[in-house]
């Protein structure tokens, strides 16, 4: 009888200590599985505070939101009659110099590879040889911005294809190699493109490098219009400028280059003359001589912020200007206290 007593007590004993083990064993099974759902969660939220991915071969790159200077300053948020989605644009008549429209066109921003288009004009005023064989060096490779390009150190092509490349697809290490084996050196080419600048009234530009890499690069659409007039008056910059296409031998390979402005392919269009830019500082932008309605007409577009709606603003532009070829202007002021926001960028 003790010993059936006995073991039902050890039975009872193990009993008590082994079910608040089972107890503590749940909890902590069921605390893990909801530790890691809020981890879990915690991810999910944090990716809903980032903008904008870049696709690899083995993951994707989440990159955080970037505002360009406009944006930054309340300048996409400017109405006006068109419903532009650029923070400025202007549009002048060529030959009398009339405002159609224009759209905060006194700002002053960053405007990227619409840089490109005084280093064309700087190097077609020096006469030097289009032939003269030009190397890629390392110094010629972007290290502000990373950017890509197919021209690799090493690469020689002429000063003549190197221009045809940078006015026409943009390609930076083209841009920079020209400035960098202009007489001189770089330093010496950037004073000459804004000393170019000042002397065709350009005062509210002014220029650090050759490519529009640099946010520091930066002017206003009343003056992009005047370095747009002058580079019009040039055949080559207009040109390459509007070569919807261009091949180039490197080594054993062809390459092959587009425009970057799908207007110049469009057979509705008369381009004389464009140039587009972007880097996150400063949107997208372009600017371009056409004639519309029978008038040659100057555009500039500046800090758009989707991938096709400064082409979609130049199409507005031109329904407008159609549908009343004789309409005078059209001006949204630019309010003050977005000036003053622009100036602290400065």
């Amino acid at each position: 009888m003790r010993k059936l007593l006995s073991f039902f007590g050890l039975a009872i004993f193990v009993l008590a200590v082994s079910v608040p083990q089972a107890e503590a064993a749940q909890k902590k099974r069921q605390f893990t599985k909801s530790s890691k759902s809020t981890i879990i969660a915690k991810r999910k939220v944090s990716r809903t505070f980032v903008v904008g991915t870049h696709k690899t071969a083995s993951r994707t790159r989440i990159e955080p939101l970037r505002l360009s200077f406009g944006q930054m300053a309340g300048l996409q948020g400017t109405p006006d009659t068109l419903d532009l989605k650029s923070s400025v644009a202007l549009v002048i008549d060529q030959d009398t110099n009339e405002v159609l429209f224009s759209k905060n066109e006194q700002a002053v921003l960053p405007i990227a590879s619409l840089t490109k288009l005084m280093t064309g004009l700087v190097l077609r005023e020096a006469h030097l040889s289009p032939d003269q064989m030009i190397t890629i060096s390392q110094d010629d490779v972007d290290t502000e911005k990373g950017s890509s390009s197919r021209l690799g150190v090493g690469t020689t092509l002429s000063r003549g294809e190197l221009l045809h490349l940078a006015l026409m697809s943009s390609e930076n290490r083209a841009a920079h190699a020209l400035a960098r084996s202009y007489p001189g050196g770089l330093p010496v080419f950037v004073r000459l493109m804004n000393a170019k600048a000042k002397s065709i009234g350009m005062s509210d530009t002014h220029y650090v490098e050759p490519t529009g890499l640099s946010s520091k690069n930066q002017s206003s659409a009343r003056d992009l219009a005047k370095l747009v007039n002058v580079a019009h008056g040039d055949p080559i910059l207009r040109e390459l400028t509007t070569s919807p296409d261009y091949q180039v031998a490197v080594g054993n390979r062809t390459l092959q280059y587009n425009n970057t402005n799908r207007l110049v392919k469009n057979p509705s269009w008369d381009i004389g003359l464009q140039k587009t830019g972007y880097i996150s500082e400063a949107g997208r932008c372009l600017v371009m001589q056409t004639k519309i309605a029978g008038r040659k007409l100057i555009m500039v577009f500046l800090d758009s912020a989707g991938k096709l709606t400064r082409i979609g603003d130049a199409e507005r532009v031109r329904r407008w200007v159609e549908s009343k070829p004789a309409i005078r202007s059209a001006s949204v002021p630019l309010a003050s206290a977005a000036v003053d926001e622009i100036a602290a960028f400065q």
